[in-house]
Order: structure tokens, then sequence, then C-alpha cells
């Protein structure tokens, strides 16, 4: 009878045991390329320099998405010519959808021409009344030249109609997660109803970087020819910072001076924009101060990858006995330099899974906190499917279950 009781006790110490370990919070691994411990890293990070003349501003992580400074994020502007962002990332969802093809022929209509040519206000690309161009070319003449004519022309082309091509802007915006905005035309010169904020833009500006570099990478050619035309591209940081790839500059006389910026460091990429400026100059100095206080004092980490093992967690009347956990997408985080190592990751399980698992079953969700606050989580998926085990495995497992919960 003691012999009985005392593997009775060992089994039941080993089942509260590996639910234990099951619990226990998923380790974070060492970054790879590790600093030693800087005097600075104990100092608080200094106020970001605020543009002072911007009627809103944003300074966004591209790779987690996470705000790292920025005023009126979500104060609804006119975003001007920053809206051919918006236009670039339709068509190339329409081209990856195969509606349209960067060879198509795109005709500069009469009423693109007269809208957006040589004869109004705003930025025009040059491109021939009642010609055709190939897509892709008239695509740079509206990234690089910014064309208003352009923008109606691909508006035209992609959706019959400017107000037609308005609608999938607004419904892409939607998708992307852009709260905020809502758009009537395809270039951004002022229109009732045509609005956007710093914080949707910046989401837009991530889209379009994670989601087609191949229409991103336009935004970096630092000018374009149409004929005998050639024009430079706005965005001066080009010229000023090898770092900086784009995006998009944008003004008129309600909007005020626009500019949204990406620039890339080692690994690391930042997103600034910045809306209502009161100079060209100014909107490229204050974004170029974002930029470099972001690098200076931020830093982003992968902490794991999709697929790989985080975590293994007890599975009752399994045909196996664990289950491994992990994340379906890669789990970044945006932090202040140096604070690496007070990362805590956490893990929110359910106390006891019950087989059948199917593979990539949510299970839970991981967590990781700095400061006593959440900054990144990730739901946990199984990266298995554990099948019911057989009739007298699950007996055993039940009467298990049983005592544990008495």
């Amino acid at each position: 009878m003691k012999k009985a009781a005392a593997t009775l006790a060992a089994v039941l110490a080993t089942a509260a045991f590996g639910l234990a370990f099951a619990q226990k919070p998923a380790t974070l691994p060492q970054p790879a390329t590790p600093r030693p411990a800087a005097l600075s890293d104990a100092l608080p990070i200094p106020p970001a320099p605020a543009p002072a003349t911007a009627a809103a501003w944003i300074l966004m992580d591209a790779a987690t998405g996470q705000v790292l400074a920025g005023e009126n994020i979500d104060t609804r502007r006119e975003p001007a010519s920053i809206t051919k962002v918006m236009t670039s990332y339709v068509i190339a969802a329409e081209m990856a959808a195969g509606k349209v093809k960067a060879d198509d022929q795109v005709m500069m209509s009469e009423h693109a021409w007269r809208e957006g040519g040589a004869g109004t206000e705003g930025s025009y690309s040059g491109f021939p009344v009642n010609q055709t161009a190939k897509l892709v070319d008239m695509e740079k003449g509206m990234v690089v030249q910014s064309g208003n004519d352009a923008a109606i022309a691909l508006a035209e082309h992609v959706a019959g109609s400017e107000q037609a091509f308005a609608a999938l802007m607004n419904a892409y915006a939607q998708r992307i997660g852009m709260k905020n905005s809502h758009f009537v035309n395809p270039h951004g010169l002022s229109s009732e109803g045509h609005y956007s904020t710093a914080h949707d833009l910046a989401l837009l500006g991530r889209a379009l970087i994670h989601d087609f570099p191949v229409a991103y990478s336009y935004n970096k050619i630092k000018e374009y020819t149409v004929g005998p035309i050639t024009q430079p591209n706005r965005n001066v940081l080009l010229w000023r910072d090898p770092s900086v790839d784009g995006i998009k500059t944008g003004h008129t006389a309600n909007a005020g001076y626009c500019l949204m910026a990406s620039a890339k460091r080692g690994d690391q990429r930042l997103i600034s924009v910045v809306l209502g400026d009161s100079s060209e100059s100014q909107r490229a100095v204050d974004s170029q101060a974002l930029l470099n206080w972001g690098f200076r004092f931020y830093e982003t980490h992968k902490l794991y990858d999709a697929g790989k093992v985080v975590a293994q967690q007890k599975v009752w009347k399994g045909a196996t006995e664990q289950v491994r956990l992990g994340v379906a997408e890669p789990l970044l985080v945006s932090l202040p330099r140096g604070k690496y190592s007070q990362l805590k990751p956490m893990m929110d399980v359910p106390k006891s899974l019950v087989a059948p698992i199917g593979k990539g079953q949510k299970i839970g969700m991981v967590k990781v906190s700095l400061d006593g606050k959440v900054i990144a989580q990730r739901p946990l998926v199984a990266l298995d499917a554990v099948e019911q085990g057989g009739f007298f495995k699950r007996l055993w497992d039940e009467f298990w279950m049983w005592w544990e919960s008495v």
C-alpha cells in the first residue's frame, strides 16, 4: 500500500511538474549583435524634436507599427499629394490581382490633362494629351514628379473614373487599418470630404513598403524625364540622407507643406509624417530631426520567428503528451536602446489542453512587457496537430484530470 501511494505521489508530482513547466514564460533570444552597456543607457530618453510649425506629426517604427512619438496623430487633415501613396498602393494591389499590368497602355485623357496637366497650378508629369504610355512609366511620372495628370489617367485606366477609383482607395484604406481617412480623388488637390491623419498615413507608408516593395522603390528615384521635360523628386531628403528612400511630399494652400519620409539604417526602418508645416525647407528639417532622434534612441528586435518553438504545453487525451507552441507571424518589438535585457516575456495559456488540437489552432498569447507595460504580443498557435489518443489513454487522462480538479 505504501509503495502504491509513493508511486501515485510520484506520478502526480511528474504531472504537476509538466504542467508547471508548460506555464513558464518563454525565454527571449539573445540579440544578434549584443553591445556592452553604456553609461547613457540609464538616462531617460529626451523628448522628440517636435516640429514647432507643423499641425500634426508622427514617428513610427516600420517593422512593428509602434508609434515612437507624435502630436495630433489622429486629427483629420488634408494630405495633399501624399494621397498619391494611396494611389500607388491601389495600383500595385490591382496589379497583384491580375487586373492591370505594368505594360498596359494608359491614355492621358483630355480630362486628366485639363484637370492636372501643365495648364493647372499643380504639379504635372508632362505626358502628352490623347496619347498613351506604359502604366509603369505613367506611375513613375506620378510618384517622382508628383504628376496630378498622371494620377488621374491611372485612376481612369484602373477603375474607369476618378470616382470609382476613389471607392477602391477607401476600400483598401479600410483593409490597411486607416480608420480616419476618406479619399475622393487620386491626386490630393483640395476637395470636400478628402482627408487623412498622420497616423493613418504612416500606416499606409508601412503597408506599401511591406506589401509592394517594387512600387515603393519608385519613391527613391531622384529625377524622371518625360519627353523633353526632366523634373526632380521633391523629397530633398533623398539628396541629404543616403538612408532615406522615400516617400512623398505634398502641398496645397489648405494642407500646408507635408512630407512622409522613410529611412533604413541597418535592419531598422522608421517612417515619419509631418503635416501642415510652414515651408518646403522646414518640412525637410523637421522630418530629418525626427528620423535622427528615432534611430539614435530606439532599436528594433525580432524576439520570435514565425514557426519556431516558443514553448511546449501539456496535452490531455492526446496521441502525444505535449504540443509545440509558436507564433504564426514574427514577434518584433521597438524599445529604447539598452533596455533589451529588461524585457519580460510571459505566456497566457489555458490551464488544460485536451486533444484533438489542429495545426495552427490558437492556444493563447505570448506577451512581452517593459517596465510593467505590455509593449508587444502575438497569438500562440499549435505548430503541430495532436490527434486523440486511444481509448485507454483517454480514460487514464480523464482520471488524472478529475484527480487534479478535486
